[in-house]
């Protein structure tokens, strides 16, 4: 069933008897998990809240494929410098789909403006990896008041010659191909995926432990249960690809040079899925970028070397808040 499927077209058989509700999603120690509702939309938001009262808000926004869970291992290295939250996109983690199926980096980045317009969170230490971090630039391009800083982990910004190991997950925003895959793929283990995504990913996936290949498997086993999966990432990925066809002013590179936000750059040298070379190209739009390479680290720098973030993001942060209290 796509995500477009109104609940009247459903067959007798299937209300005769309806779909297990989906398993659970995980929350680790100190994390807590809320819904909040908005008009036409539902996100899901993992918080880690601060140490200590009045610490200034955070917001991770994760990549393509991912959920807030790809902050579990940042979050509490930060925790005493800020009070953070990361929100399930659209049709990611556990929310559900927009009732308007929008899934462009601008439709993701409304959202995410939306959620902090909502919840007075603003200005945020913003966040962002991958498809996250392009929606995170456009967020910090179009409202900077929203913006403490901007921390950048492998944005998903326009690459003129794409790495060869991005051309398939390109492929899924072609129409028809993502049900393709999902039909040559049905008799893959949820084991057999994770490992697939993890080599893609990560440098080193000989880093990722037993138990978090186990947590991985869990959760991709939840996720392939939803009738939207595929129709998502689909919707997602082309909504990639349409925005590194943008020009103009809309266009993500032009919006980058447009960030007032002091901004950190992580690039990994090993990264599959953008190329390390943007570095240069990245640390010249963002004015006044600090960057950060590591030259070991995957597209998820922040789950394969979080210390290594954290110690960056902590400097970012407390020479943005020594400026603000004019120390």
């Amino acid at each position: 069933m796509s995500s477009t499927e109104l609940p009247e077209s459903r067959t007798a058989a299937d209300t005769a008897q309806p779909a297990p509700r989906p398993r659970a999603v995980r929350v680790a120690d100190g994390e807590e998990l809320r819904s909040v509702a908005l008009p036409g939309l539902t996100l899901t938001v993992r918080a880690r809240p601060g140490s200590r009262p009045g610490l200034p808000p955070a917001l991770y926004v994760h990549g393509l494929g991912g959920s807030s869970l790809n902050w579990s291992a940042l979050m509490p290295l930060l925790a005493d410098l800020v009070d953070g939250e990361a929100v399930d996109l659209p049709g990611f983690g556990d929310s559900p789909p927009p009732d308007d199926g929008n899934y462009s980096v601008t439709g993701h980045a409304r959202a995410v403006i939306r959620l902090l317009d909502a919840a007075g969170r603003g200005p945020v230490h913003l966040f962002g990896n991958s498809l996250g971090g392009a929606v995170a630039t456009r967020v910090a391009a179009v409202r900077p008041d929203l913006v403490r800083t901007l921390t950048l982990i492998s944005p998903a910004l326009p690459e003129l010659r794409a790495q060869r190991t991005a051309w398939p997950t390109a492929l899924l925003a072609v129409p028809g191909v993502a049900g393709l895959f999902a039909r040559v793929s049905r008799d893959w283990t949820a084991e057999q995926r994770v490992r697939g995504v993890l080599a893609l990913c990560y440098g080193d996936p000989g880093r990722v432990t037993d138990e978090g290949i186990r947590h991985a498997v869990e959760e991709m086993e939840r996720r392939l249960e939803l009738p939207y999966f595929w129709d998502v990432m689909a919707r997602s990925s082309r909504g990639i690809v349409d925005a590194y066809t943008l020009g103009g002013q809309h266009g993500l590179w032009r919006q980058a040079e447009r960030v007032l936000a002091p901004t950190l750059l992580v690039y990994g040298g090993r990264d599959r899925l953008v190329s390390y070379r943007m570095a240069r190209r990245a640390a010249a739009a963002f004015r006044g970028s600090r960057l950060l390479s590591l030259p070991d680290a995957g597209h998820v720098a922040m789950m394969e070397y979080p210390e290594t973030v954290a110690a960056a993001a902590r400097e970012l942060i407390a020479d943005h808040d020594a400026r603000h209290d004019g120390s």
